[in-house]
């Protein structure tokens, strides 16, 4: 039955993480022989923090803005990650002090033609629907400028942490533009409808305190730095086993879109996959020795 709405669930996905592995690293070594640096970077973690991807931002000379080089390596990135099959937390970080990203490089845009500039933001719109669309947990570390564009792509993350220098906005009004990469839909689901018109009418820029009171942050790191407390939380989250994630994730993901009856039935059929998983027997053997599962995302 889920089949239709998850293709692939059921089993394990495509490429194993040996396979997704080699592949980033052909990506990688393409770039450098092409004499580019990398602006958006995907790097697998070890050892405690075992199943975690960092997605980092590195675009220091523009403050991360979203160029078409930026888009390009952010979109592989994602494709790259969504074929791993073990992975359970992918952490949407940035390596330039200050800021997340300061929304579009408007300096790209300033040339670009009105048919150029459509599909710009029609591209950038499904890298964000990608970025939702993921099948593992995703927390981004928002410490420092989440502007435009850069606010939007946090929104399309599954949980959001704000630092101390956080700073939401939603300036595109004052532009003469919307949001138009998710952001007239994504933060009314967030933070509720008026308050969302608020922001984006306003484009006032919202501090981690504000951020975490009206939903539009889960955690603030007011004492730890962001990164810390997104990794203790990507840590939590590795700990169950990655089918379960992902099915968890499509259950709760799809029926906020559904009435409850409808969404029970979606949850029924996601459970299902669950049942003849090596995963859960694992899960129950541990349980039963009281041990920590190995699970293997089979």
């Amino acid at each position: 039955m889920l089949t239709a709405l998850a293709p692939g669930l059921g089993a394990a996905p495509a490429l194993c993480r040996a396979a997704a592995t080699a592949s980033l690293v052909r990506w990688l070594s393409t770039a450098a022989s092409n004499g580019n640096k990398l602006q958006v970077v995907l790097e697998p973690l070890d050892g405690h923090n075992e199943g975690i991807f960092f997605l980092s931002l590195s675009r220091p000379e523009a403050r991360n803005s979203i160029g078409r080089q930026f888009l390009r390596e952010l979109k592989e990135c994602l494709y790259t990650v969504s074929q791993e099959r073990t992975t359970r937390c992918v952490v949407v970080r940035s390596t330039v002090p200050g800021v997340f990203c300061a929304g579009a490089d408007l300096k790209e845009r300033a040339v670009m033609s009105q048919a150029e500039t459509a599909q710009f933001v029609r591209e950038l719109r499904e890298a964000f629907n990608q970025l939702d669309a993921l099948p593992m947990p995703t927390v981004a570390v928002v410490d420092g400028f989440a502007l435009g564009g850069g606010a939007e792509l946090a929104l399309a993350c599954d949980v959001r942490v704000a630092g101390r220098d956080a700073q939401f906005a939603f300036p595109e009004t004052r532009l003469g533009i919307i949001p138009g990469a998710g952001g007239t839909q994504r933060l009314p689901r967030i933070v509720g409808t008026s308050r969302a018109k608020e922001l984006i009418f306003t484009g006032r820029r919202i501090d981690m305190h504000d951020a975490v009171k009206m939903g539009l942050a889960d955690h603030a790191a007011d004492e730890t730095g962001a990164e810390d407390v997104a990794l203790n939380l990507a840590r939590d989250i590795a700990r169950g086993g990655p089918l379960a994630l992902r099915l968890a994730k499509q259950a709760i993901s799809l029926g906020g879109e559904l009435d409850l009856n409808s969404g029970l039935k979606l949850e029924e059929a996601c459970y299902a996959q669950v049942i003849p998983t090596k995963d859960r027997q694992e899960g129950l053997a541990a349980f039963a020795e009281k041990r920590q599962p190995k699970f293997t995302g089979e």
